[in-house]
C-alpha cells in the first residue's frame, strides 16, 4: 500500500477517538454527526483510532437505523476520506461496515507522512502493558478462531455475551491502579524506535495531551487523543500546528 501522505498547508487532518457512540447517548451522536457535516468536510481526511462504538458484536448486528455508517459514507462522497483501524470495544467492525461507511480499514499500528514527517497512528490499548491481564483478553480476543467462533453464535447470544464482558471490564477497572490502565513508557519508546518515527498518536486512555519526549537522539511527541463522554475531541493538524479541540454537545 501506498503510504497515506498530507500536506497540512493545503488542508487539515483530522483524528478523533473513543467516542463510544451507543443510542443511550443521543447527544454523543448529535454532536457526531454535527462534527461530520459541519468541520471534517475540509479536511484533508479524517481518522477514526478506535473506540467508535461503545460495542461492536458484528457487521451483521448493526442496526438497520444507524446514523453512523450514513454520516461517515456522506462525508467520503463530499471528497473527504475516512480511515478507520479497530479499538479495544469495536474490534470486530469488518468489511460490511467499512463499505457501507465508506471508509478504508487501517492495520495497527498506521504508519501515514503529515508534512515530510513520519508518523504513527495506533488505539493506544497495546501500549498500555503493564496491564497483563488485559493484554492476556486483547491477545484471545483478536485471534482469528475466536472471532470466527463469536461472530458464528446468533445475535441474541454475542449481545449477551458482550454485556457480560463489558460488566466484567468495569469491575476489574474499578479495581485496579489508574497508573496500569496508561500506556507503558518503554513500550512507547520502542515502538517509535522500531517504526523509525518521533510522533506517535494514539487514544484508549482518555487523557488527552500533548508530551513532549527525549528520545536520546533527538526529540518526539505523543500525542493523545480525548473522549466524547462529556463533550467531543478532536485533533486538528493545520499548516503543520498540531491542537487539540473540544466539541460542545449543546451545538
Amino acid at each position: 500500500m501506498t503510504p497515506l501522505r498530507f500536506d497540512t498547508a493545503r488542508a487539515p487532518v483530522l483524528f478523533i477517538a473513543d467516542l463510544h457512540l451507543d443510542p443511550q447517548r443521543p447527544a454523543a451522536i448529535r454532536a457526531f454527526r454535527h462534527f461530520v457535516e459541519t468541520r471534517a468536510p475540509s479536511a484533508a481526511a479524517l481518522f477514526i483510532l478506535g473506540d467508535l462504538f461503545e460495542a461492536w458484536i458484528g457487521d451483521d448486528a448493526r442496526p438497520a437505523d444507524d446514523p453512523v455508517a450514513p454520516a461517515l459514507a456522506a462525508l467520503s462522497a463530499k471528497g473527504t476520506p475516512v480511515y478507520f483501524l479497530a479499538g479495544n470495544r469495536d474490534f470486530l467492525i469488518g468489511p460490511a461496515f467499512c463499505q457501507a461507511a465508506g471508509t478504508t480499514m487501517l492495520a495497527e499500528p498506521a504508519w501515514v507522512e503529515i508534512d515530510d514527517e513520519a508518523v504513527l497512528l495506533e488505539h493506544g490499548d497495546a501500549l498500555c502493558t503493564d496491564d497483563t491481564a488485559y493484554q492476556a483478553f486483547r491477545a484471545q480476543v483478536r485471534d482469528p478462531e475466536w472471532q470466527a467462533g463469536f461472530l458464528a453464535q446468533p445475535i441474541a447470544r454475542r449481545l449477551e455475551q458482550a454485556r457480560d464482558l463489558r460488566q466484567r471490564s468495569g469491575e476489574a477497572m474499578a479495581g485496579k491502579p489508574a497508573a496500569i490502565m496508561d500506556v507503558n513508557a518503554a513500550a512507547v519508546r520502542d515502538r517509535l524506535e522500531t517504526w523509525g518515527v518521533r510522533t506517535l498518536i494514539h487514544g484508549h486512555t482518555h487523557r488527552p495531551a500533548i508530551h513532549h519526549l527525549d528520545l536520546g537522539d533527538g526529540a518526539g511527541r505523543r500525542i493523545v487523543l480525548g473522549d466524547w463522554f462529556e463533550q467531543g475531541s478532536v485533533l486538528r493538524i493545520d499548516h503543520g500546528t498540531a491542537r487539540l479541540e473540544t466539541l460542545s454537545f449543546e451545538g
